[in-house]
């Protein structure tokens, strides 16, 4: 078998996620064709008013519990923090039926003379908890810490918010490495095997909510959260998939909106196939760039050598070998082809990373050893060192389908396959084969552009990272102008994914005196 030609097939490669994992598989797509939504997604000509049970609810705050395996691998917040659960309806058209949990956690503002109010955070993926990563990146916001409440929270099918759940640990340990007990690697290499029982599982382990994760439901319980947190109006700092969200956010509340940062920004203007080739070569760009870098500081010691087709030719090589024979480990698990591709796009996420990926790629070349880049690929997965995944792979996949009309078909992927290859020798393949994540799966989603658009919402921080490979700049550009006159554009020449905690001084004093003293920068201002 080639280098990921079992991720291409299956969509379980690190393709289509914004900060997190992408899509399903192609061949479950076909098991699901016959599953069908039973309800519509919330939109805004459909949806309810929460009653007051729920908008009049009082959350109890309490010590928080380490976090959950769902919910990812961060250490337990500190004594500062406090979590709630809040209570909002499973489907939004029949708001005074069956609800669901959301969980939240919070720090309270250190100068509660000077406190604004709350200030939300959605990290991304889809899929991420922020219950779980706002505590352990809260350092990153101790500035805005001094004068608003941080409020994280877990999307409704995400970590503690009635998790969709599919494949088990075990399940997935062997699929993503193809080693492991041969009862549990047998039925994931067939491929139909695997698509049935992909499907059994999601139906029975995650219900009802499976065809309630989409992006206009979970804007409706932002808002809620601010009616129940007593926010007259929603304070959100959205990153990567985030910004669709609180994009969406805007354009169905426009006059709750308080200050909105949008960092790391999805294009709202462009189709899943489109996403999926510019998200190609943005990982591509990232990875030209890594190899320059690398070629200067390290020369022939580098192990993509002068950068450029050498260093595409040397990652190819080194994919086609682990293919052959997988690198050991010191935990005793080995690092195959996909799991090494997961990890090197892991890297390129932050410059910051750099130096460890060219520490992977030594040790993997020169020394024979798959721990590094193991390492890199269990933490952008959401393993945990007891051998326990996040939900992060099953809720991207529920999100990103919920809220797409278009299915894509084998043919469909042939057909521009030759584009993707020639935007990205390397990741080309696995984008593209990542398109068919959502075929079969169910969704009435009538398009698959996002309505973004919010005619009198206060400013909104639009930023976008020229070198950003995840969320290419560009999107950034089309979402200030799909928002409207609400949009301050801001770029940032720099590496990496996101803005805000990648140490711009620029930056961050830009958005800090936004939040902090509502103090608009020029639109179109640039940060070097």
């Amino acid at each position: 078998m080639s280098p990921l030609s079992k991720a291409r097939r299956t969509g379980l490669s690190p393709a289509r996620r914004t900060g997190a994992l992408g899509a399903t598989a192609a061949v479950i797509a076909t098991a699901l064709a016959g599953w069908t939504a039973h309800t519509s997604p919330a939109h805004a000509d459909s949806a309810g008013q929460p009653p007051s049970s729920l908008t009049a609810q009082k959350l109890s705050w309490h010590t928080c519990s380490p976090p959950t395996p769902a919910q990812g691998t961060q250490p337990a917040p500190g004594r500062a923090w406090q979590c709630a659960t809040l209570k909002a309806p499973l489907d939004y058209t029949h708001p005074d039926g069956e609800t669901i949990s959301l969980a939240l956690i919070r720090t309270k503002a250190t100068d509660p003379d000077r406190r604004i109010g709350s200030l939300l955070f959605n990290f991304g993926g889809p899929g991420a908890s922020g219950v779980s990563i706002l505590p352990s990146t809260g350092n990153e916001f101790q500035t805005l810490n001094s004068r608003y409440d941080l409020v994280g929270f877990d999307p409704r099918g995400v970590g503690a918010s009635a998790p969709v759940t599919c494949l088990s640990d075990k399940e997935t340990d062997a699929y993503y490495s193809g080693e492991g007990p041969s009862d549990v690697v047998a039925p994931l290499q067939d491929p139909a095997a695997f698509a049935q029982h992909y499907l059994n599982s999601c139906r029975h382990n995650s219900g009802r909510i499976l065809t309630h994760v989409d992006t206009v439901s979970a804007a409706r319980d932002m808002d809620l959260m601010r009616e129940v947190l007593g926010d007259r109006k929603l304070n959100y700092f959205g990153m990567s998939y985030g910004t669709k969200l609180g994009a969406v956010y805007a354009h169905l509340y426009p006059h709750h909106v308080g200050h909105l940062v949008l960092d790391a920004v999805m294009d709202p203007t462009k189709d899943p196939l489109q996403e999926a080739l510019a998200q190609t070569k943005g990982f591509q760009l990232a990875l030209d760039n890594y190899m320059k870098d690398c070629a200067a500081a390290h020369d022939a010691a580098c192990p993509t050598g002068t950068g450029g087709s050498d260093g595409n030719q040397k990652l190819a090589a080194l994919l086609t070998a682990l293919d052959q024979q997988p690198l050991p480990t010191r935990d005793g698990r080995k690092l195959t082809a996909d799991l090494a591709f997961t990890g090197i796009m892991s890297a390129l996420y932050s410059q910051s990373t750099w130096p460890t990926l060219t520490s992977a790629l030594n040790e993997a070349q020169h020394h024979g050893r798959g721990d590094t880049l193991l390492q890199l690929a269990d933490a952008y997965n959401g393993r945990d060192t007891q051998g326990r995944y996040a939900n992060i792979n099953s809720a991207n996949t529920a999100i990103n389908c919920a809220d797409q009309k278009q299915r894509y078909t084998d043919t469909d992927v042939h057909t521009h396959l030759k584009q993707f290859r020639n935007a990205s020798p390397l990741f080309g393949d696995a984008m593209a084969w990542s398109l068919t994540s959502c075929t079969g799966w169910p969704s009435t989603a009538t398009t698959d552009a996002s309505q973004v658009n919010a005619p009198g919402a206060a400013p909104v921080l639009v930023i976008g990272n020229t070198g950003d490979p995840a969320t290419p700049y560009e999107g950034a550009r089309h979402m200030a102008h799909a928002l409207g006159t609400s949009a301050i554009h801001i770029t940032l020449t720099g590496q990496g994914h996101g803005g805000y905690t990648s140490n711009n001084t620029c930056l961050k004093n830009l958005v800090d005196h936004y939040l902090l003293n509502n103090t608009t920068p020029p639109p179109n201002t640039t940060c070097t």
